[in-house]
């Protein structure tokens, strides 16, 4: 049973994972993007996400809690600076995970995880969704044949009087 057994070893001893997780979530936070296994990108977006939360409150307390943890000073001032700002809002969920297939070599799950508002073409079919009008229809054949029963053609009022009318 894997009973309080959250945490992904991935097969390394702690300090080899907790380099490991270092330098994928500086990569993360510098470069917007990585390619990586699925399991390694699971253990990163829990690593991660946290010290997102921490760069909302600009502190010097919180960034050395994060430098603590990312050992990067370029990837520490990137994250307080830009990212910080990008996601203020954003109540949680700041990464994305995109599965790519598998590996060739080894067959590996791969996947893409990114973050999220800095996908321009995510961000760019948004903002075209919402111009796009509301208009819908109907799947379900029955409904459009009790829709067509219901509403019967309505006569025109005013041209059913002067085709009455007899000619002269």
């Amino acid at each position: 049973m894997r009973h309080q057994k959250k945490i992904n070893h991935l097969g390394r001893k702690s300090a080899h994972r907790k380099a490991m997780l270092s330098n994928m979530a500086a990569s993360l936070i510098i470069h917007k993007r990585i390619h990586t296994t699925i399991a390694k990108a699971k253990a990163l977006r829990v690593f991660v996400e946290p010290l997102i939360t921490k760069s909302k409150d600009d502190t010097t307390h919180s960034r050395r809690i994060v430098f603590s943890y990312l050992q990067n000073k370029e990837a520490v001032t990137e994250l307080f600076r830009e990212i910080s700002k990008k996601i203020m809002e954003r109540p949680g969920g700041y990464t994305r995970i995109l599965k790519t297939g598998n590996r060739f070599g080894d067959n590996a799950e791969m996947c893409m995880i990114e973050l999220v508002d800095y996908n321009e073409t995510m961000l760019a079919g948004k903002e075209e969704g919402k111009a796009k009008s509301t208009r819908r229809r109907r799947s379900n054949t029955k409904k459009n044949a009790v829709d067509k029963e219901v509403k019967p053609a309505e006569p025109d009022n005013q041209t059913a009087p002067e085709e009455e009318k007899p000619k002269e």
